[in-house]
């Protein structure tokens, strides 16, 4: 099972793109630059796309035996045993896993801004954490 956000997805990318296409237009429309001075306003337009890439990557991939958190700039990828539950605090712009070392993680690909969609998302993803997680019988035990 793979999660992301929708919104901040198509907002990140069309931001990035529409930034860079409108200025790469100027950089070439306005008189007077040098080629160094268009070429640096298109190097900044492009840090401006890697910037909204970074916002728009953001996922979580479930597999049978660990979760991987894609969060802007780190990835972590967890054992079911080591997570606790998920949360999704009054307030918080995305969702929470509370861990069994007493720390917790943002979880930024379920964004309150999806709505519905990151409420079902968390809840399925609480569903794998009973499932698979440390109270989860053993295989073949009984």
């Amino acid at each position: 099972m793979v999660l992301r956000p929708r919104m901040v997805r198509v907002v990140g990318y069309a931001t990035g793109l529409i930034t860079l296409a409108g200025v790469t237009f100027w950089a070439v429309v306005i008189p007077g630059f040098s080629w160094y001075g268009r070429a640096g306003l298109v190097v900044f337009a492009l840090l401006g796309l890697l910037l909204c890439h970074l916002e728009a990557r953001v996922r979580l991939e479930a597999g049978p035996d660990r979760l991987r958190v894609v969060n802007h700039l780190s990835t972590r990828e967890l054992d079911w045993a080591e997570i606790i539950q998920v949360s999704y605090p009054m307030g918080d712009p995305w969702a929470h896993l509370d861990l069994a070392d007493g720390s917790t993680l943002p979880l930024m690909a379920l964004q309150r801004s999806d709505g519905r969609r990151a409420v079902a998302g968390a809840r399925r993803l609480a569903a794998l954490v009973r499932e698979r997680g440390e109270a989860a019988p053993e295989a073949g035990a009984g």
